[in-house]
């Protein structure tokens, strides 16, 4: 087989092509996004908005997420330590992981216009769901905190992006198998 039937393949295209995007994914956030900080610092504030109105909304007094102008990267409930959102926890690189998926893989683009900005959507407002639950955890069980956010919340997430997955290639891609 020579390398122009191989790159015909469909698996072996979306293989390179997903490989490509996370290089790409990468090196763009590593050497430009990460290190600019406005990326990653424009998600966790609205994630500490969110949260923030989330467990006002449900009666809670909340520890200040401003002090002095500036945004903190903290939010909880009034009295606890609250829990602090590092870059890793903002859910970027879902969003990009995500994005490459359904990239990658075959299908109409007029599709893929609607669900990657509907898939990024729904994994941010999971995120702040997770970031408001840890902070109910460690006001109420901060001993089960480490826990949670390590293996419970973790299975949850990555269980729905491979659901967005399953749907974006079984349901929504239009690709015969």
């Amino acid at each position: 087989m020579n390398f122009k039937e191989l790159v015909k393949n469909k698996l072996v295209r979306f293989i390179l092509t997903s490989f490509f995007l996370f290089v790409s994914w990468f090196f763009l956030y590593d050497i430009w996004l990460h290190p600019a900080k406005f990326a990653d610092t424009f998600i966790i504030n609205i994630i500490v908005q969110n949260s923030d109105w989330l467990l006002k909304a449900m009666g809670f007094a909340t520890i200040p997420t401003d002090l002095h102008g500036a945004s903190m990267r903290t939010v909880g409930i009034d009295g606890s330590h609250g829990v602090w959102i590092g870059d890793p926890c903002n859910g970027l690189s879902l969003f990009a992981l995500f994005t490459g998926f359904v990239l990658a893989y075959p299908g109409p683009v007029k599709s893929k216009l609607w669900f990657i900005p509907l898939g990024i959507l729904t994994i941010h407002i999971l995120n702040v769901l997770r970031v408001t639950a840890l902070a109910m955890i460690q006001n109420f069980s901060p001993d089960s905190l480490e826990f949670n956010h390590t293996y419970t919340f973790t299975i949850v997430v990555y269980s729905y992006v491979f659901y967005l997955w399953y749907l974006w290639s079984n349901k929504l891609s239009d690709v015969k198998t």
